[in-house]
C-alpha cells in the first residue's frame, strides 16, 4: 500500500483536531471511529470485505502500513468473520495516541508540551500544514454543498465523521444544522462506510446483541500524560 495517500484514520483524526486548542473533538467516540476507519481502509485495500454485518478477511497479505497490518492480523487470527460492532467495541488502548504519534513522525502535526494547573504535564498537537486539513474539509464541504455522490473515501470519511459526532464540531450551531443533516445523509453512498458508521453508533448506544438487517439502513485541552503501558506510547491527547 503506497504512502502517497493519507489513510482514512489519519484524515478522521486531522478533521477532529482543533487548530485553536490542539486537542481532539469527541475523544471517546473518536477512538471507536478510528477503529472503524481502519476497517474501511482495509476494505478499500482489498484485504477485508463485509459479510452481512460481519467482517471477513479475504486477503491476509500485509498492506505495508504497520497500524493497519496489526488490525489485519488480529482479524485474521479470529479465524471466522467477526461482527463489526464487536470489533469496534473491543479494547483499543492507545489507538488515538498511536495515530497522533504517527502523524507527528510524518511531520503533519507537532507536539506542544505544557502543564495543567502548573503541575501536571500535558501534550497538545498542532497541525504543521493547515492546507492538508483544509483540503480534507473542502472535500466534505463539496459533497455536502453540491449533492454530487462523493468518491468512496470521502463518503466513508463523512459517514465516520457523523458517527463520532464531529458534525457539531465541523458545522456548529443552528446555521450548521442543514450541513450536519446532509453530512449524515452521505452515509448511504458507501456500503462499507455505512456498515462501520452504524456499528460505531451502535457501540455508543450500547446496541450489539442483534445483527442489523442492512448496513445502509437509516441513521439510528490536552490531559495529563500517562505512563507507558505494554510498550504503547500512552501520552494522552484529548
Amino acid at each position: 500500500m503506497g504512502r502517497s495517500r493519507r489513510t482514512i484514520p489519519e484524515e478522521l483524526l486531522l478533521l477532529a483536531l482543533d487548530p485553536a486548542t490542539g486537542t481532539t473533538a469527541q475523544p471517546q467516540s473518536l477512538d471507536l471511529g478510528l477503529a472503524g476507519a481502519q476497517l474501511v481502509e482495509l476494505a478499500l485495500a482489498g484485504r477485508i470485505a463485509p459479510d452481512g454485518d460481519r467482517i471477513a478477511v479475504v486477503m491476509p497479505r500485509p498492506t505495508g502500513d504497520p497500524t493497519l497490518d496489526s488490525a489485519l492480523e488480529l482479524l485474521r487470527r479470529r479465524g471466522s468473520p467477526v461482527r463489526a460492532v464487536h470489533w469496534i467495541g473491543g479494547p483499543r488502548l492507545g489507538l488515538r495516541q498511536t495515530y497522533l504519534s504517527h502523524l507527528e513522525r510524518c511531520g503533519m502535526v507537532h507536539a506542544v508540551e505544557g502543564q495543567m494547573c502548573g503541575v501536571l504535564p500535558t501534550t497538545r498537537y498542532q497541525a504543521t500544514d493547515t492546507a492538508i486539513s483544509r483540503e480534507i474539509r473542502a472535500r466534505l464541504d463539496s459533497a455536502i454543498r453540491t449533492g454530487v455522490p462523493p468518491d468512496p473515501r470521502t463518503a466513508a470519511l463523512a459517514a465516520l465523521a457523523h458517527a463520532v459526532g464531529l458534525g457539531k464540531h465541523l458545522y456548529p450551531g443552528n446555521e450548521g444544522r442543514s450541513s450536519r443533516s446532509r453530512l449524515r445523509d452521505l452515509i448511504r453512498h458507501d456500503p462499507m462506510g455505512g456498515l462501520v458508521a452504524h456499528a460505531v453508533m451502535d457501540v455508543q448506544n450500547g446496541v450489539g446483541a442483534q445483527p442489523r438487517r442492512s448496513p445502509t439502513a437509516g441513521p439510528g485541552g490536552g490531559v495529563p500524560s500517562q505512563p507507558r503501558r505494554g510498550g504503547t506510547m500512552a501520552r494522552a491527547a484529548m
